[in-house]
């Protein structure tokens, strides 16, 4: 990679785990539930009147925005809404890997490596080991929520799998139309209008900064470079930037938000981590080893 794009992989990755400190903000005055549609309201527009659809099947494009929208981002904003921190759901939020390796087996056909077995396995443990500090309901239940969330970007994951070769940026900014009336519908259900309404009118500067950078900078910016990065590099040069995001996450965490990490959390963490890592790196050391054997 060039030294430029090298520094755009980066500054995604800042946004990427920046934007955790900014669900933690939104949520902190407007409800979940509203605060995901508004994100993808801006996402949407003005995007839309700019960029041309993609040319893809319109069931695809629907499954996309309902996972990605409405059912990941949905149960995430609530998690953190819920207690869940936000440095410790930008690593949670990573299991993502294989769920996507799960489910491209189901839809896909694909076969996992050993690597990403063996990755899974190690990551789950982790996530086992936090769950072990987490067993009250009041503090298990956005956990759950958080890996339901990592699940549901598994999905949204095959959908764009599906898609096939098309323009990426044009599939989210299009994408990103589908999931503010479910989310509105289950905020007006969910939420209640009174919440609705308090959360709007009484927004402050920060609230709206939250959902303009989670809108413009993690949806459009994000995607868009992240999109640019695959169409010029390998996947396997690019993806494993991506394990820089919880890194930036947590550590902005810690330092904007003040979120402790306990000893458990941490030894969980790094569980997790370390199934990432064998995940990203472990087929290409296989394939290394593979001619001395």
């Amino acid at each position: 990679m060039s030294a430029r794009d090298i520094l755009l992989a980066l500054f995604v990755v800042v946004i990427w785990g920046l934007n955790f400190v900014a669900i933690k903000w939104g949520v902190e005055e407007m409800p979940p539930l509203l605060l995901t549609a508004l994100r993808y309201l801006a996402a949407a527009f003005p995007a839309v009147l700019l960029v041309k659809p993609p040319k893809v099947a319109l069931p695809v494009l629907l499954v996309y925005g309902l996972a990605v929208g409405v059912l990941q981002f949905g149960l995430l904003f609530s998690a953190v809404h819920l207690g869940m921190p936000a440095g410790l759901s930008s690593l949670v939020m990573q299991v993502q890997a294989f769920f996507t390796i799960a489910l491209a087996v189901l839809f896909l056909g694909e076969r996992p490596g050993v690597p990403q077995l063996a990755g899974a396995v190690i990551a789950f443990a982790g996530i086992g080991v936090i769950a072990l500090e987490r067993l009250e309901g009041a503090a298990l239940v956005p956990l759950l929520m958080t890996v339901g969330a990592a699940f549901f970007w598994g999905v949204s994951n095959i959908a764009t799998k599906k898609a096939g070769k098309v323009d990426m940026f044009a599939f989210v900014v299009w994408g990103s139309l589908v999931p503010p009336l479910p989310l509105l519908a289950l905020s007006l259900l969910l939420e209640g209008p009174d919440a609705m309404m308090a959360g709007l009118t009484h927004m402050s500067l920060r609230t709206v900064g939250s959902i303009a950078f989670l809108g413009y900078c993690a949806t459009l910016m994000g995607y868009g470079l992240w999109s640019y990065l695959l169409g010029r590099y390998p996947a396997s040069v690019v993806a494993p930037f991506s394990l820089l995001v919880p890194i930036v996450g947590m550590a902005s965490a810690v330092a904007i938000l003040g979120e402790p990490l306990s000893l458990i959390e941490v030894l969980g963490s790094g569980l997790v981590f370390a199934g990432l890592l064998l995940n990203v790196f472990g087929p290409r050391m296989l394939r290394r080893l593979a001619p001395a054997q």
